[in-house]
């Protein structure tokens, strides 16, 4: 599946989301949209170092790195490039595990970093 997405920026996230809508909130550092799967999950991608990295090239956005919404029972993955959402294959539960272990990791070692 390669649909598109819009994205509107905005101050704070509305109530009720449309599908297919990319909300994108500088001031929160964040982006909420539903799953492109239509489960109707809202999906949170906040901007940091170790989460999501939004690049924004006028007419289009993209997220970086992909979604994979391992807590919700679609486990949808897909990348938002350009507009554009790119599905990717499902992951094993093992795949899931081992991510979320690496993840983990990650941010345990940057904020050990961060505070000496």
């Amino acid at each position: 599946m390669n649909a598109i997405l819009t994205h509107k920026f905005v101050e704070s996230i509305p109530k009720k989301l449309e599908q297919g809508v990319l909300y994108i909130s500088l001031e929160f550092g964040t982006a909420i949209h539903l799953c492109i799967c239509g489960c109707k999950s809202e999906v949170v991608t906040p901007f940091s170092p170790l989460d999501w990295k939004l690049i924004f090239e006028g007419d289009y956005v993209s997220l970086s790195p992909s979604i994979g919404n391992w807590s919700f029972d679609c486990k949808s993955h897909y990348w938002i490039y350009r507009n554009k959402i790119i599905q990717c294959r499902r992951w094993s539960e093992k795949e899931i595990k081992e991510n979320r272990k690496k993840d983990k990791r990650k941010k345990y070692l940057f904020f050990k970093k961060k505070h000496r």
